[in-house]
């Protein structure tokens, strides 16, 4: 029993002025540690990147693994995982020994009209005021004349030190890759061990609410992966298939394309659908307008239909909020900050519903601001 020899007045002068100042502690280890994570980012976010795009391909093997257990209980987990390994790698070599030699042909071609048609884009802009400004404010790597400038992934990349240079200059892209896969794997044979390692960072009171945190995260990434792999698999087949029926040549680069652009919400479909209105319109203006028809159409269905359907089992991310992470993460990380924007965000959007409390009224605000009327929501009701 703790023992006090101070005056009882004395004390209940100085307890609320101690919890204030414990409060005040709390909140300056809050804005500390963030501090930091947010240096970390900044300084080795090549890193991170390579270890969150490890920890995604854990949670797809592991949530495939799971899946087959609960078909096949009998099959222990890491034989699961090996196996679903093993299936993914046969069915890559046996597409790649198939249809390899097709896809990296029509691929070497792409390259080749894409080079030709934007060169005669340029040219065409060159011959008018408009066009040339447009050219002049285009950076270098658009094929504009405008300098390219190096933002804060540039000045982050140059100040990670040796292991990002070692993972940009030696590795290069397929090293990293590699180096992706082979720690996703390991990631996914022994989950455990990684999670709890994290929780003895954590302290002893907050364990379990932190474990909570990173299941919760841990399955609204499968979630996520899952439904944005089927949208990948619609559009990308859609693509391919709208684009014979109107003439384009390499039809099938393109779908494959325009499927793995769209890995990347908004954005992702700007990029998938430039190269196919490139070579609509070296076949005429008819053509390339019916390609930005068909695509406006495809991401219209995908839009209003297919990504509801998907969401409902998924994660539902704010439209705004995903645009706005892909420039933070884009412009801190850079390529991999814009392709991995959207799933740190679900994962951080899960954890934060998680962490906090459910408003008593979740319509209040939106009648206040005049979204729906109460009539409205009588009838919705």
């Amino acid at each position: 029993m703790r023992i006090s020899f101070s005056d009882p007045a004395e004390r209940s002068e100085t307890e609320p002025r101690a919890r204030e100042l414990s409060r005040i502690a709390g909140l300056m280890r809050i804005t500390l540690a963030l501090t930091l994570m947010l240096l970390a980012i900044w300084l080795i976010g090549d890193v991170l990147a390579v270890i969150f795009a490890s920890a995604l391909v854990a949670i797809v093997l592991h949530g495939l693994a799971r899946m087959l257990r609960r078909h096949v209980p009998v099959i222990p987990y890491q034989g699961a995982v090996a196996l679903v390994t093993v299936v993914i790698l046969v069915a890559m070599i046996g597409l790649g020994w198939s249809s390899g030699p097709s896809i990296s042909d029509q691929f070497i071609r792409l390259k080749q009209a894409l080079i030709t048609q934007s060169g005669e884009l340029r040219a065409h802009l060159s011959g008018s005021t408009i066009g040339q400004m447009v050219l002049d404010h285009l950076p270098s790597s658009l094929g504009g004349n405008a300098a390219g400038t190096g933002g804060l992934g540039s000045l982050g990349s140059g100040l990670a030190g040796s292991v990002t240079g070692l993972l940009s200059s030696v590795f290069g892209i397929i090293g990293t890759l590699l180096v992706i896969l082979i720690a996703g794997l390991y990631f996914a044979l022994s989950p455990a061990v990684y999670i709890d390692g994290m929780l003895r960072l954590v302290p002893t009171q907050h364990r379990p609410a932190a474990r909570e945190l990173m299941l919760t995260a841990g399955a609204t990434l499968w979630a996520w992966t899952a439904g944005q792999a089927l949208d990948m698999l619609v559009v990308g087949i859609l693509s391919g298939i709208g684009l014979s029926l109107i003439g384009v040549p390499l039809a099938l680069a393109l779908g494959v394309v325009a499927g793995l652009c769209n890995f990347i919400p908004y954005i992702g479909a700007i990029l998938g659908a430039v190269p196919a209105v490139l070579l609509g319109l070296s076949l005429g203006t008819h053509e390339g307008l019916f390609v930005a028809i068909l695509y406006c159409v495809i991401q219209f269905f995908e839009g209003n239909v297919l990504a509801p359907l998907i969401q409902r089992r998924a994660v539902h991310m704010p439209p705004a909020m995903a645009i706005l992470s892909q420039t933070v993460f884009g412009s801190i990380l850079g390529a991999p900050g814009l392709i991995l924007a959207s799933p740190i965000t679900a994962a951080l959007l899960a954890m934060g519903d998680k962490a906090t409390a459910p408003l008593e009224d979740e319509n209040q605000t939106r009648r206040d601001v005049g979204e729906v009327t109460e009539e409205e929501e009588k009838r919705q009701k």
